[in-house]
């Protein structure tokens, strides 16, 4: 007799519902990715990576998983992305091969895409569609709307995404600029119209949510650089900052213009930006103000301007490998200017002090403050927003959860009600309806490792093997048996790695080496000759032994060989 199996019905709604579900970019800064369901349709909004944090050894980059997406292959219908930068599109050659489907953006954010695409192709039918602001793009039951926005790079929109059940705004990342370096104003009267009509949920950026006002005009960045380029007029400039910051670059070349000095750029990724922001005339310059790097030493350091990478602390980028003296171009002199234009990603400040120290320790002088403003809109555009859209549902993203708790607060003093205020957690199933809205499922999610070549091959136990090992190191015993015998013919054979230096401590090694022969003539003499049986036995011997003489507990691999 088989048992009845109970489900739990899903709660009944009067009208038409459509789900929300984060897969990524809820507590945490990065990883942006938002599934929207009706149907048979689902639609995906941005698909970012987030970098590493410390304890993740060797690990490049995070990438979603897309399980729910691959699940669901047939009902995805498109990507739609926000703007170019890597926490927004940097997923996308990655998951693109697991779950293909068009790609829509704006012009410049659908170049920085094709450029990642081609160092790593995805499938043919996954094609890359320019959008227009204004323009709609109907997914299934889905249509889009891009609307233009204001953001630390250029071309960000904010989604207008309308189904049966009604409309959603997505801001993405957005600030309120009245006087944009590049582009027009935020289109706040577009907003309105739909604020009229009737916004059912509003999904908006929620990273400077606990900063009061308004968030400076990215032109006021510019005054700095003068400021700083005329009160240094002998001194060779470098400015480190995001690579996908195109306004903040050009205001770099239009200063460096004004005081005739030459512009070299430094850093892989900042090069590929620079020139396709070059091509699609988003960033304009001389033919005489950019050099190549190997052209620097043509000119004085007083007319030189370095724009480079590395203003987070990143090992590899170029201003960390300039302050390590391990550039094979560049290298600091005293006297040099160093400016960070970018405030620290949290959990980067470490990796920062660390830069700025050795660069001052070099004769460097060090700008870190007033050389950036943020691309994030500030309590009062916000407000500005909420005021425009009347939204029944606010949903706050792209944020840590005491961000996402902050805004929520915020939304409720703009007229939302408590109970249509929603926090949520990536994975989690929100259903909308013009009635009722409430958590209804929860869907797999997380973060795949991306190790070089292999991806999500590292998982938790190599993670924890990689920490024991750069914690405690390693001790590899090598033995060789003879098979009709029996007999030791080779070792054992004693290796440190990371634990102790061998050649200073042969003293301890002898000793280990006594260890594991001592096991080798218990196991004989107990008629264990199982070679697992054999390794685990040394394994435990030398274990105890150096935790009882030195209490430190190295990685043992003890190998076997048969001859």
């Amino acid at each position: 007799m088989t048992k009845k199996k109970f489900i739990t019905p899903e709660p009944q709604f009067d009208n038409p519902v459509v789900k929300v579900i984060p897969l990524g970019g809820l507590e945490q800064i990065g990883m942006n990715i938002t599934a929207f369901e009706y149907g048979e349709s689902i639609i995906v909004v941005d698909c970012g990576l987030a970098f590493p944090e410390d304890e993740m050894l060797g690990i490049d980059l995070v990438i979603p998983d897309v399980s729910y997406l691959k699940d669901n292959i047939e009902k995805v219908k498109g990507y739609i992305i926000t703007h170019g930068h890597e926490d927004h599109i940097g997923a996308l050659p990655y998951i693109l091969n697991e779950v293909p489907a068009n790609v829509y953006g704006t012009r410049l954010t659908i170049a920085l895409i094709e450029n990642k695409i081609k160092e790593k192709p995805v499938p043919k039918k996954a094609k890359l569609k320019e959008i227009s602001y204004g323009q709609t793009v109907n997914l299934g039951d889905f249509r889009v709307e891009f609307i233009r926005t204001n953001h630390s790079i250029a071309d960000s929109a904010a989604l207008a995404i309308t189904s049966p059940a009604g409309s959603i705004i997505h801001t993405g990342d957005f600030k309120v600029d009245y006087t944009p370096v590049f582009g027009d104003v935020i289109d706040l009267i577009r907003f309105a119209e739909y604020g009229k009509k009737g916004v059912l949920a509003l999904m908006c950026d929620s990273t400077n949510v606990m900063r009061p006002g308004f968030t400076m005009s990215e032109r006021t960045v510019g005054k700095t650089f003068d400021t700083v380029f005329a009160d240094n007029p002998h001194s060779r400039i470098i400015v480190a900052t995001f690579s996908s910051n195109v306004d903040r670059i050009q205001q770099i070349i239009n200063s460096a213009e004004r005081h005739d000095r030459k512009v070299v750029i430094e850093g892989r990724s900042m090069v590929n930006v620079i020139s396709t922001a070059r091509e699609l005339g988003y960033i304009t310059a001389k033919d005489t103000t950019l050099i190549a790097i190997e052209d620097m030493r043509m000119y004085p350091e007083e007319q030189l301007v370095l724009i480079t990478t590395g203003s987070q602390g990143e090992a590899m980028a170029a201003l960390s490998r300039m302050a390590a003296s391990i550039h094979k171009k560049v290298t600091i002199s005293p006297g040099d200017v160093v400016i960070f234009s970018s405030s620290p990603i949290p959990g980067n400040e470490k990796n920062i002090s660390r830069v700025i120290n050795e660069l001052t320790m070099k004769g460097a002088r060090v700008i870190y403050q007033d050389a950036h403003v943020s691309g994030h809109a500030c309590q009062e555009e916000i407000k500005l927003i909420y005021a425009l859209t009347k939204p029944k549902y606010a949903i706050p993203v792209h944020g840590e959860y005491r961000h996402l708790s902050a805004h929520r607060e915020l939304a409720m003093t703009m007229g939302v009600p408590k109970e249509n205020a929603f926090i949520l957690s990536a994975g989690d199933v929100l259903s909308l309806s013009k009635d009722k809205a409430m958590i209804t499922d929860k869907v797999t999610t997380g973060g795949i490792l991306v190790d070089g070549l292999g991806v999500g091959d590292v998982g938790n136990v190599v993670l924890h093997d990689r920490q024991l090992l750069s914690e405690s190191g390693l001790i590899i015993v090598a033995l060789a048996f003879e098979v009709e015998s029996g007999m030791i013919v080779s070792g054992p054979d004693i290796i440190s790695r990371g634990f102790v230096y061998v050649k200073e401590s042969e003293e301890l090694i002898a000793e280990l080496t006594d260890v594991v022969n001592d096991t080798i003539d218990d196991c004989f003499y107990r008629n264990i000759t199982d070679w697992m049986k054999l390794k685990n036995r040394i394994r435990d011997a030398l274990s105890d032994y150096l935790w009882k003489k030195m209490k430190r507990n190295p990685v043992i691999l003890p190998i076997i060989m048969e001859v």
